[in-house]
């Protein structure tokens, strides 16, 4: 009886699509998340009579053949790069990027990471930091008594300091792309790590050819749309109840299998 072997395939299967919509759901309100999508894909199939084969010996040949399926798996769970809404703060260590790009971090080992969760902090030491503390590349420090701090589209950070008519430069953001963004590897707190699949890492300013622009005192917030999720879900969990139908229904003929005299 494969129907119950396949069906079970379709219901771990759906069951995958749910855990995706739950976590973007959950993460609806996290600062510059994006949504996930779950992609399925049929399994081997058992060659019963294969099309093209003859039929005849006058040279006959079989139109379609009869394959049987053996159900379906998760083919990949992508991420989609879609910029969500930005949102203004007020704070002016909040850079929201607008369009392509992410800020570089170091980590605690030395490694680095990408974000695009740009709630900036400040150290100790004055330098610009992410929420966990991780400092931004390349380096900023903001001066001891600073009165004003301003991040220009592209990049330029400048002071105001005290007695002072004019903004001092100290020092300019940059942006990372990737060949393939789809690639990069989450490993949680808003930080994405590069892969073999992502390629290698390009680094220039805000505002060049194919790297997005800074702006100041804005967040981006999530791309997931809660009406489209609940729609995925409710399309999900009708998949997965049809799917248990099919169990349902192959016992049935099983056990009139078994009770046949």
């Amino acid at each position: 009886m494969r129907a119950l072997s396949i069906a079970a395939t379709g219901m771990l299967a759906q069951q995958t699509n749910v855990d995706v919509i739950s976590n973007n759901i959950a993460n609806m309100n996290t600062t510059a998340f994006k949504r996930q999508r779950a992609e399925f894909q049929d399994l081997l199939y058992q060659q019963v009579s294969r099309p093209g084969a003859e039929s005849g010996n006058d040279g006959t040949r079989i139109p379609t053949g009869i394959q049987i399926g053996a159900g379906v798996r998760t083919g990949g769970v992508y991420r989609i790069h879609e910029q969500g809404e930005l949102t203004h703060t007020g704070n002016p260590y909040d850079m929201a990027v607008d369009g392509k790009g992410y800020f570089q971090v170091t980590l605690p080992n030395g490694d680095f990471a990408y974000t695009r969760a740009s709630s900036f902090q400040l150290s100790d030491q004055g330098e610009l930091v992410t929420s966990d503390g991780y400092r931004v590349n390349p380096g900023i420090t903001i001066p001891q008594g600073a009165e004003q701090v301003s991040v220009s589209t592209v990049g330029q950070v400048q002071v105001k300091m005290p007695g002072q008519t004019t903004m001092q430069t100290i020092g300019r953001l940059q942006l990372t792309t990737f060949i393939n963004e789809a690639g990069l590897e989450a490993i949680g707190s808003n930080l994405l790590k590069q892969t073999d699949a992502s390629g290698q890492p390009n680094t220039a300013n805000p505002g060049d050819i194919g790297y997005g622009t800074i702006r100041q005192e804005f967040v981006e917030a999530s791309n997931v749309n809660p009406v489209s999720e609940i729609t995925s879900l409710i399309a999900a969990q009708r998949a997965y109840e049809m799917n248990s139908r099919v169990v349902k229904t192959a016992d049935e003929m099983l056990s009139v299998t078994t009770q046949l005299r």
